[in-house]
């Protein structure tokens, strides 16, 4: 049998990579570019005269300002009290709702009493509570740090429990079946498949923590940046009010960013 040569194999044209699975991407210097463009409309709409100085100061004029604050250790001041009590307030509030968020998911005693309640709460302005907090804990620095901890609480109940119930249920029987321990399989399998559950419900339970936080120091407190902002619109001085108003943006950004941070080093292994 005479030896055939193989027939020439077909141009191959290469294939794009379809498989990003919804990955996001960074794009450089987009974030600033957003912040520059914002900048700009204000500058521009301050110098043209679109807005009033007394509804919308220039930035030169809440740049002072905030240089001001800061020179006179104003601002430090309000800063000093208004993050003690956003962070007690939110620890207590997040650790007291995951706890009760695991025990929902993992417990059906605990789901067929706390979820009913819990779910009752949740709607419940938590603001409207603070005069409550205050008759019951007095003016102080308590009834503040309660307000928060309590606005925090349902919503890491919810996204605690919700996290639990998605854990893949065949990775529980599993372990199950090999004797693995009840303590081991919460540890090493429901609680790194709630994690990312829980940290969304921490970067919501911290943008509802700041907004109870400011409202509060409004309400009744001698310092805050709540309080600041509360005082510098009754005295008309726009552009302190602006200037604490950014303040409370930088500080959401910040807390943001590092809750952005913890998900990157708690969920690696995804």
């Amino acid at each position: 049998m005479p030896y055939e040569r193989a027939a020439p194999a077909p141009n191959l044209v290469p294939i794009a990579f379809r498989a990003g699975g919804f990955l996001p991407r960074r794009i450089p210097f987009m974030a600033g570019a957003t912040f520059a463009a914002a900048l700009g409309l204000w500058w521009t709409a301050t110098s043209l005269g679109w807005v009033s100085d007394l509804a919308l100061p220039p930035p030169a004029g809440v740049l002072a300002a905030f240089s001001e604050m800061i020179t006179n250790g104003m601002l430090v001041k309000h800063m000093a009290a208004s993050l003690q009590r956003l962070l007690i307030g939110f620890a207590l509030g997040g650790s007291f709702g995951i706890a009760v968020g695991f025990a929902i998911g993992l417990s059906s005693i605990a789901r067929s009493s706390a979820l009913p309640l819990v779910s009752a709460l949740f709607p419940i302005p938590k603001i409207a509570l603070l005069p409550l907090f205050i008759l019951w804990l007095g003016i102080g620095e308590v009834s503040k740090v309660a307000t928060i901890a309590f606005g925090v609480f349902s919503p890491m109940v919810i996204a605690t429990f919700g996290g639990v119930d998605s854990v893949d249920r065949g990775l529980i029987r599993m372990a199950q079946s090999f004797g693995v321990p009840r303590w081991t399989i919460i540890r090493r399998i429901v609680l790194p498949g709630a994690m990312p559950a829980i940290l969304s419900g921490a970067r919501i339970s911290a943008s509802i923590a700041i907004i109870l936080l400011t409202a509060a120091e409004m309400i009744g407190a001698q310092y805050g940046i709540g309080a600041m902002v509360l005082a510098s619109g009754n005295l008309m001085r726009t552009e302190q009010l602006v200037a604490g108003v950014l303040v409370l943006s930088a500080l959401g950004f910040s807390v943001s960013q590092g809750i952005g941070l913890a998900e990157k080093r708690l969920l690696r292994w995804r």
